[in-house]
């Protein structure tokens, strides 16, 4: 694996020289757009509103629309004028208790591996925080823009995890959420009973991501048969509970689950393993 940034933690008087490696990876598939008749590939030209020309590089420039069709253009210059300084350190300004940080504000996981020299301070800071329930605050200076993150421990890594900046969420202020409800104890014991029955233990491997494998299953076919097109199989679409129904819906959710069992998924070792994307 291959580290993305170099620099260090900072709080106080210590300083703990770390390298960056990212923690996830996307697994999204990548098609290209083909002319039908002869599957050439679509490119795209760079034109002008105006008068549908294509621009050359050279005289593209960036510019802000402060008003509808009204731009303030920007020069290279302005941006290292506002550009902060990059000073490779992970610069931890408080720590505070995890669970006071509210999951909307996580982005971006990445791992932290000290270099040899602050092992010994890589993993004090760890175990402290551990054992402390707390995370570090910091703000660190990644490919030119400052982001806000956290430090946590997880296992026996510490992870560097991006968060978005206060004014970057979205207030739901505009959105029709519904406010309290005089529900009825029959729902409300009958749902917290639902829950219960389908309450289990946390375990990430449990989940995949069917469309990919399924997508990947049908491109494999493809690839094999050299079919034009191969249909895949129809979802059944649910419907909204009405809210009338309500009652019945949460008895007859109940039986399926004392049916079926709670929260019950087929063991690791006995799903079909999915298929690898062709290079």
């Amino acid at each position: 694996m291959r580290a993305i940034w170099k620099g260090s933690i900072s709080f106080s008087l210590v300083n703990i020289p770390i390298s960056l490696y990212t923690a996830t990876r996307r697994e999204d598939l990548k098609f290209r757009l083909l002319r039908k008749s002869d599957l050439s590939p679509i490119n795209y030209k760079r034109v002008a509103e105006a008068d549908g020309k294509e621009v050359p590089w050279e005289e593209i420039v960036k510019g802000y629309e402060y008003e509808k069709g009204k731009f303030v253009v920007l020069k290279e210059e302005d941006f290292r004028r506002a550009d902060i300084e990059a000073t490779q350190t992970v610069e931890i300004m408080e720590f505070v208790p995890l669970d006071e940080i509210d999951p909307m504000f996580f982005d971006t996981p990445y791992y932290l591996e000290p270099q040899k020299a602050g092992a010994k301070a890589y993993g004090l800071l760890r175990e402290a925080l551990k054992r402390t329930g707390k995370v570090g605050i910091a703000k660190v200076v990644i490919k030119t823009r400052q982001h806000l993150a956290t430090i946590k421990p997880e296992q026996n890594a510490l992870v560097l995890e991006l968060m978005h900046f206060a004014e970057e969420l979205v207030e739901p202020a505009a959105l029709q959420i519904p406010g309290a409800f005089d529900l009825g104890s029959k729902e409300l014991d009958m749902a917290k009973e639902l829950i219960g029955k389908m309450t289990g233990h946390w375990a990430p491997e449990k989940y995949t991501d069917e469309y990919r494998h399924s997508l990947m299953e049908l491109i494999q076919k493809k690839i094999e048969s050299g079919e034009e097109a191969l249909v895949g199989p129809t979802t059944s679409k649910r419907h909204p509970t009405k809210v009338v129904d309500l009652v019945s819906v949460l008895q007859e959710s109940l039986k399926q689950t004392s049916k079926t069992g709670a929260g019950r998924k087929m063991p690791a070792h006995k799903r079909k393993p999915p298929l690898k994307q062709a290079a």
